[in-house]
């Protein structure tokens, strides 16, 4: 005898077999990428360029301003001068007061003092016996100093050796200044009217020294510019300046 289904229990059978995919939960919402719109842009190289090379040269810039040390010239470059006017009066006309307003119509020799240099009063005594006619030195270190110095009847230059050694005759300063130099060199000059100058530098072991020595109206003239070393290194072109300006009047 055949054995009846219920519709009810097909139906029921096939409901229960229904597939995984209607009674699974859904998956959780996935936040999308990020659109390349939102991605960080790294700087072009141009722009890395320019900035390190900008660090660069400002690196270097601070640098030099760091490790470069004043300039002696740019000291040397700010002196300025006075000239003075030489007499070259004897003993017996001299007066002894300092000042320069007076001379220059009698002046019979001129060159340049820094400013800030002092005059110091050359005696009568002083001037008769070694012809000292005037001097000025650096008030902040004495022993930087110029002076001149003359001696009458002498109508023209002896031999170079024998003037230097003439002058150290009355001149102790000079005299212990060769004793102690380690090199004295002499040149023969002449300026642009055809005078003769005779040139001697002096390198000794404390001191340096410059002297011109030139002859006319009968006179002999000698110009000196003196410093210790530690000047003569720092104001080396102010004092060459100071000993290239002596000139006789005549030739001024």
């Amino acid at each position: 005898m055949a054995t009846m289904f219920s519709p009810s229990t097909f139906f029921s059978t096939t409901t229960t077999n229904t597939p995984n995919t209607t009674i699974t939960s859904p998956k959780p919402p996935q936040t999308p990428p990020p659109s390349k719109s939102h991605l960080p842009i790294p700087p072009s190289k141009p722009l890395l360029t320019t900035l390190t090379a900008t660090l660069t040269a400002t690196a270097a810039t601070a640098a030099i301003l760091i490790a470069t040390p004043p300039s002696l010239a740019d000291s040397t470059a700010a002196t300025t001068y006075q000239v003075y006017y030489g007499t070259a009066a004897s003993a017996a006309n001299y007066g002894g007061y300092g000042g320069n307003s007076n001379k220059k119509d009698s002046a019979e020799y001129v060159y340049e003092v820094p400013d800030g240099w002092k005059e110091r009063l050359v005696s009568k005594v002083e001037k008769g016996t070694n012809g000292t006619d005037s001097e000025f030195y650096n008030p902040k270190k004495k022993s930087e100093k110029e002076y001149l110095t003359f001696l009458s009847g002498f109508r023209q230059l002896a031999p170079k050796d024998l003037v230097l050694n003439n002058l150290a005759l009355s001149d102790v300063n000079l005299q212990d200044l060769l004793a102690s130099a380690d090199n004295v060199t002499s040149e023969e000059k002449k300026d642009e009217k055809g005078q003769v100058y005779y040139v001697y530098e002096i390198d000794g072991v404390a001191a340096h020294s410059l002297i011109s020595v030139t002859c006319a109206q009968n006179k002999l003239y000698a110009h000196f510019v003196n410093a210790p070393t530690t000047e003569w290194n720092r104001d080396h072109d102010m004092l060459k300046h100071v000993h290239e300006s002596f000139k006789t009047i005549g030739s001024f």
